[in-house]
């Protein structure tokens, strides 16, 4: 289910987590920001990887980052894309660390808040 609320409807830690993903895209000048934070309250901000042998989105990256660094569940994820939607694959990573209940947030490249969705 897709809710195009304003991020200003966001509480201050998922604010948090859309700002350092806009900021991952425009510092890295990639297609796709991500970040994602963990249960502890870490957070793992990632671009898009698109090497030749190795493509991950941005959202893959940033739940990799936080399997390799311990993290065992995941609170909440998001994206600054030019994408209406999450992708299957991006939803599939969030919800193998963090459940089908986890929101994952959609943000455009001026972080304006276009989707919440779950993992599931």
């Amino acid at each position: 289910m897709t809710d195009t609320t304003n991020a200003t409807d966001l509480d201050a830690e998922d604010r948090k987590i859309v700002t350092l993903a806009r900021s991952a895209r425009a510092r890295n000048g990639v297609p796709e920001g991500a970040a994602v934070r963990d249960e502890t309250g870490r957070t793992y901000v990632a671009g898009t990887v698109a090497l030749e042998s190795l493509k991950l989105s941005a959202l893959q990256t940033a739940v990799a980052m936080a399997v390799a660094s311990g993290a065992t569940s995941l609170e909440a994820a998001a994206i600054v894309s030019a994408a209406e939607t999450p992708s299957g694959e991006d939803r599939a990573a969030v919800r193998d660390l963090g459940g089908p209940e986890t929101p994952v947030f959609l943000a455009g490249p001026d972080g304006t808040l276009r989707a919440r969705v779950t993992a599931g």
